[in-house]
């Protein structure tokens, strides 16, 4: 029996255990990829450990999320992430390259290597047939470290793809369709693996919509094979001599299987307030629409924003809203103002942003009070956009286009009629600008040794929590519901993410917008335990929705579920995750009862801890599904003091 993709980049990188579905196995990571908002924590904990160099192929600090400087804050940031960046031997994306996933893919991805990047999306250059994995930023140090990233081996779902798209229908529609039949907790513990005669009619940016929001699907990653669509795009890239063909055997056995056949497919619309709430557009009630936003890392190719543009041509936009476009690079608007289509987007009055994330995240662009907002980004978590009563639909740049002319919910086709089959017409180009002048490469050893890191006054120290006690008799400061998303414990906004590479000023925001009172409540607290439904911490891999609680005292979180790069942030910042054995316990808990665990330490390693409600006069079970690895930080007291052990270094 022949292998799949992934199990053919598992086996070349494998450095420890069985690939076996749900057993623990350790990779040799390739390239790492971080970016602003979340990198400051990361390169804190690589120079804890004393290393003066990464250890990887290629590492690489986006400064791509937060552009705004509205104080001292993010460009105090962005100064120490590029001087820390060149004395470590990183590589540099400048304000203004563009977003991280679109660099990469298009500068570093290469087919068969592995990827771990501090952002959930990360998946994006499983476009080009890298395993590409978003994680932590504590996982991000390690592996720059050179030691492996632990991952329990996934279930590798075929999806078949068959049939073609249809102009006006787009590959945010098949993720779409993806995520309506799968749902935002479906894809744990798996990777999607896209293969068949439809995947090879899609290029490779389309690809990067599907694999990039496979993370809302909770997917481990999805992966396209390295093809002829592959070779063409590393072409267009001046970067041809890096491909290598590299696909699944023919005879490959699949835990799973999906068809979907491309050329059934409609427009599509996740209504509010989650990415698997779809709906076929035309279906979806009209809502008169006050903001409309074309771009983040999801939809903001070539074809995409010409793809719009020309649904634009001899519009304009409706007076009733605004209407944005962010493109995801430099090189891809320097393409679109040479065909021309740059000029239509600014002739209907579309308002061009800068190359970064942005209002994706919050950073900027905030709905009006109770607006109604459609985006092409991959999130619509309540809050997301930084309003909690702002009302966020998800859809293709054709219908964002559409809508933005019309006032309400539209398709291309609406606008278009017959002409609608112009956009079937729109291709990548064959050859991009290619200019890496605000790519820094990294710097000789002798020259790094030199540079002087800057530290503004907002970068403060990157707290170390202590190992786990053998007694704990706690309150629980939270009882929080299904889906707590990690938006709603770290909220995103221009203002808050400056605020991230100092932890006591952004531990009082932590789940500002879902419970005003908790931080001062956990601080008084001293101590506390959370208790969650279903599917705890789900979307942005931000590590700060970890470390603010246990900054604030938080030792034990207990839930339902809990998604998988949160429960590996949990682990590696002395958070210990627990899961209800009778999920019908957790409607017995109130919030601030009293939790005892006795003999919490000795308990740990036989994965079933026995936990005493002090105040309700019960007790019950929760189970740790943790991997031995993963014990081992925990019984460390997280994966900082875990890795210096490992590097031999001292503890500060």
């Amino acid at each position: 029996m022949g292998h799949t993709l992934t199990r053919k980049i598992i086996d070349s990188h494998l450095v420890g255990g069985t690939p076996r579905v749900g057993e623990e196995i350790l990779l040799h990571v390739d390239q790492t990829l971080t970016h602003d908002i979340n990198a400051v924590m990361t390169y804190l904990a690589f120079e804890a450990t004393g290393l003066d160099r990464v250890r990887t192929e290629a590492s690489v600090s986006n400064l791509d999320h937060n552009l705004l400087y509205i104080d001292t804050k993010t460009p105090d940031d962005h100064l120490y992430l590029q001087s820390i960046a060149e004395k470590d031997g990183v590589w540099v994306s400048r304000p203004g390259n563009g977003i991280c996933h679109s660099i990469h893919v298009s500068r570093f991805a290469r087919p068969g290597k592995l990827l771990l990047g501090g952002d959930s999306h990360t998946p994006h250059s499983g476009a080009v047939g890298m395993l590409s994995i978003g994680g932590g930023g504590m996982d991000i140090a390690v592996a720059m470290c050179g030691q492996p990233a632990r991952l329990v081996m996934p279930k590798v779902v075929r999806v078949y793809l068959t049939g073609q798209l249809r102009p006006g229908v787009n590959s945010k529609d098949v993720i779409l369709e993806m995520l309506r039949r799968v749902g935002v907790k479906g894809g744990l513990g798996k990777v999607f693996e896209y293969v068949g005669p439809g995947a090879a009619t899609l290029e490779v940016p389309q690809r990067c919509s599907i694999t990039n929001m496979g993370a809302e699907m909770g997917a481990t990653t999805s992966i396209f094979p390295a093809d002829e669509q592959v070779r063409r795009f590393m072409a267009s890239q001046d970067r041809e001599d890096e491909f290598v063909e590299l696909g699944p055997d023919p005879d490959a056995a699949y835990d799973e299987e999906i068809e979907l056949d491309l050329s059934a497919l409609g427009p599509l619309m996740a209504c509010p307030d989650l990415p698997d709430n779809v709906h076929p557009l035309a279906e979806v009630e009209k809502r008169p629409v006050r903001q409309v936003f074309i771009g983040s890392c999801t939809n903001a190719s070539y074809s995409d924003i010409a793809k719009a543009a020309l649904v634009f041509q001899g519009h304009h936009v409706n007076p009733e809203l605004q209407c944005t476009c962010s493109i995801q690079s430099r090189q891809i608007y320097k393409q679109l103002l040479l065909d021309g289509y740059i000029e239509m987007l600014v002739d209907a009055g579309v308002r061009l942003l800068e190359f970064a994330c942005g209002p994706c995240c919050a950073i900027g662009q905030v709905p009006p009070t109770d607006g109604v907002a459609v985006r092409t980004s991959n999130r619509n978590f309540r809050g997301r956009a930084g309003s909690p009563n702002a009302h966020i639909y998800l859809a293709s740049p054709e219908s964002a286009a559409a809508t933005a002319i019309t006032g309400t919910f539209a398709t291309a086709e609406e606008i278009l009629g017959e002409g609608v089959a112009k956009l079937g017409e729109i291709h990548e180009p064959a050859s991009y600008p290619v200019d890496d002048s605000l790519l820094l490469a990294p710097l000789p050893s002798e020259e790094a040794a030199k540079v002087e890191v800057v530290r503004g006054p907002n970068i403060k120290f990157l707290p170390v929590p202590e190992p786990p006690s053998q007694h704990l008799r706690v309150p629980v400061s939270l009882k929080a519901g299904d889906n707590v998303s990690t938006d709603d414990i770290t909220p995103a906004s221009a203002e808050l993410s400056s605020m991230r590479s100092n932890i006591p000023l952004m531990s009082k925001y932590c789940f500002m917008r879902y419970d005003p009172e908790f931080s001062e409540r956990a601080r008084k607290m001293g101590q506390s335990i959370i208790v969650g439904g279903e599917n705890y911490g789900q979307g942005s891999s931000r590590e700060h929705a970890a470390i603010n609680p246990m900054y604030l005292g938080v030792r034990c979180v207990i839930a339902k579920s809990i998604a998988r790069i949160h429960k590996g942030n949990l682990v590696n910042h002395g958070i210990i995750p627990m899961i209800f054995e009778d999920p019908s316990d957790y409607v017995r808990i109130e919030q601030t009862d009293e939790l005892e665990i006795e003999n919490l330490v000795d308990q740990l390693p036989g994965r079933l801890v026995f936990v005493h409600d002090v105040t309700r006069g019960f007790s019950f079970a929760v189970r740790l599904e943790l991997t031995d690895a993963e014990m081992e930080v925990v019984l460390a007291g997280g994966q900082l003091r875990l890795l210096k052990r490992k590097l031999k270094v001292k503890p500060n």
